[in-house]
């Protein structure tokens, strides 16, 4: 494991996801949003318009995509572009901090798609249990 050594500048005290008052854990928090995930695997693919995004993420809201992408822009990980036309066309774009973030969402995304069927037999059998408990 590797030891973080980060001084949070807000705090003067050491990033610690594990302690409650620590800006990190907000972060982590925002992160690891399933929205967030999928809008930044996304992007990675490239820039993308509002209604590209949308399409490419099947279900989202147009309310929950906005949210979305504008936290992920205060944070630093998208950039928006407006152009002035009509109708207005945005593009959003990683930074460079967003697209450091590429390779641990790629995992988690994968490692999902790839352990589907583990977690949906391991629910089952759960579920299988819970249910005999209830008919004792």
């Amino acid at each position: 494991m590797v030891e973080v050594t980060t001084t949070v500048r807000s705090s003067g005290l050491p990033a610690d996801a594990f302690c409650s008052t620590c800006p990190t854990r907000e972060l982590l928090d925002r992160l690891a949003g399933k929205w967030t995930v999928l809008v930044i695997d996304a992007l990675y693919e490239g820039t993308m318009r509002f209604s590209e995004l949308r399409r490419r993420l099947e279900g989202v809201s147009q309310k929950m995509l906005t949210e979305t992408l504008r936290s992920l822009e205060r944070d630093g990980f998208v950039t928006r572009k407006v152009y002035a036309s009509v109708p207005p066309k945005v593009e959003y774009t990683l930074t460079p901090l967003g697209a450091s973030l590429r390779e641990p969402v790629a995992a988690l995304r994968l490692w999902s798609e790839h352990h589907i069927n583990d977690v949906e037999r391991a629910q089952a059998r759960h579920d299988a249990r819970a249910r005999a408990r209830v008919t004792e």
